[in-house]
């Protein structure tokens, strides 16, 4: 019953704002001084803490080396289908040297679902391997080591060393780096230039839950082809209102997940987490 009043007082919370506000939304002024942007950049943040005081990543995980696995699994899926895919790839490979030790034909027939599948079992593989061979079967904590193994980039670092090591780091993927330029944080379309900037707005203890945050509202809120602008709680903070849904009750149709009163994206989320469950694979 908590969870459910809590989730439902959120989206009361979010319509209301977002109607209550919207009318008074105007783009920012394109004099806006770099002072100017990063208080309302911040500003944004502050709020975006309030409406999603749960926001955690969204990939289920139980250790370092599980949210190293699932991360690179990610790419060109959704995290839901990853969720629904690991149990099954950690039943039968819980270490990196069993999942180094796999026949590649049966991790490729387990991971298939999530797309890609020859690529990412070549990965797996490769990085399963380096950590058996290079670092006692332990996922390093730096940046500088985790990029070196197969399969790992900078975002899928920063998720790791920000999840599992409490080592604060920006995660900059589609939906980041799209909001960050809606909200004219920056023009840069490059990820580790996004990242730069962004972390010069921040300050570090913020960076983590930051990327959180504004990821959770762009898979709930604010869409890539249509978001629900009429139901968003920071529109008179956004220069971009208008690019989607202004009517409050059809924005509100277009919520997500909790948002929206549908279920989430990992099958185990944390305690405080709202909305419900994920279904597990094929139950859906």
């Amino acid at each position: 019953m908590r969870k459910a009043a809590t989730t439902k007082a959120a989206t009361t919370r979010t319509s209301t704002a977002a109607g209550a506000k919207a009318t008074t939304a105007r783009k920012a002024p394109k004099a806006e001084s770099h002072l100017a942007m990063v208080r309302r950049a911040r500003r944004i943040n502050r709020e975006l803490a309030e409406v999603y005081p749960y926001a955690h990543p969204e990939l289920d995980f139980r250790n370092p080396f599980e949210l190293l696995v699932a991360t690179v699994l990610s790419a060109q899926t959704t995290d839901l289908r990853v969720n629904q895919t690991t149990p099954a790839l950690f039943a039968a490979y819980p270490t990196p040297e069993d999942m180094a030790a796999a026949v590649p034909e049966e991790m490729e027939e387990i991971i298939r679902p999530t797309g890609f599948f020859r690529a990412k079992t070549k990965s797996l593989l490769g990085l399963s391997a380096a950590l058996r061979d290079e670092f006692g079967g332990e996922v390093p904590g730096r940046l500088e080591d985790l990029v070196k193994l197969p399969g790992v980039g900078r975002k899928t670092a920063n998720v790791v060393l920000g999840n599992a090591f409490g080592v604060p780091g920006i995660t900059v993927d589609t939906h980041f780096g799209r909001l960050v330029r809606r909200w004219k944080w920056t023009d840069e379309e490059d990820p580790v230039k996004v990242e730069a900037v962004v972390a010069g707005i921040f300050p570090k203890s913020e960076w983590t839950m930051l990327s959180h945050r504004v990821v959770f509202h762009g898979r709930r809120i604010c869409h890539s082809r249509k978001p629900a602008c009429g139901a968003c709680p920071i529109a008179p903070l956004c220069p971009s209102y208008g690019e989607g849904e202004t009517d409050p009750e059809k924005a509100r149709k277009l919520l997500k997940y909790e948002m929206g009163g549908y279920p989430g994206q990992r099958l185990s989320p944390p305690a405080d987490y709202p909305g419900k469950p994920a279904p597990a694979l094929g139950a859906e």
